[in-house]
């Protein structure tokens, strides 16, 4: 009986069982190696018995084969791997920039209104409160320096801003006014 015959024959002998806990901790090993992640290796280690399990009537019985056809379909399920997570990032890259461009476009939008229902309502203020509200909240000057260029008092420049702010409230709708306040926040 030659050596090849006798390893087969020994090999033939062996269990899924024994062949699993055989290789399983060096196919980790191998694993981690090429994807440095502990839970995908685990995955892949086992995607690898299942594929030599269904294909083990095609696959020698050598154990120098078995081990072969072990680690080569891990190395690829690895590098298959590999090229998935490289696709999902570039993707994942390209799907932020489109939602930061329409996030950007959206926020212009939104805006774009605010300041439309702000003008038509600045319409609406006496003209000394209109002034004061643009000095105030669009120009976002501070309180003195308006009341400086004015000639008037501090406690008026405060007095016309919190006039034009009720009037924003009783005709701007609730969810505007809110970004009304957000835009003109610190100011």
């Amino acid at each position: 009986m030659t050596e090849n015959t006798a390893l087969d024959k020994e090999w033939e002998n062996l269990s899924d069982e024994k062949i699993f806990r055989k290789y399983y901790p060096g196919l980790c090993h191998f694993a981690w190696q090429l994807l440095n992640d502990h839970e995908h290796c685990e995955d892949i280690v086992q995607d690898a018995f299942f594929a030599f399990w269904k294909h083990k009537n095609d696959v020698s019985t050598n154990p120098v084969a078995i081990k072969n056809f072990l680690y080569t379909s891990v190395r690829n399920l690895c590098y298959n791997t590999i090229r998935h997570e490289k696709i999902k990032a570039r993707y994942m890259e390209s799907f932020d920039e489109d939602l930061s461009e329409d996030a950007k476009a959206l926020d212009s939008m939104i805006r774009s209104e605010v300041l439309s229902e702000i003008h038509k309502i600045m319409e609406l203020l006496p003209d000394g409160c209109r002034q004061i509200f643009r000095m105030g909240y669009l120009e976002g000057l501070p309180n003195p320096k308006i009341a400086k260029q004015l000639g008037i008092s501090i406690n008026t420049v405060k007095t016309q801003k919190q006039r034009g702010l009720k009037i924003f409230r009783a005709k701007l709708n609730p969810e505007l006014f809110a970004l009304l306040l957000l835009l003109t926040a610190g100011r």
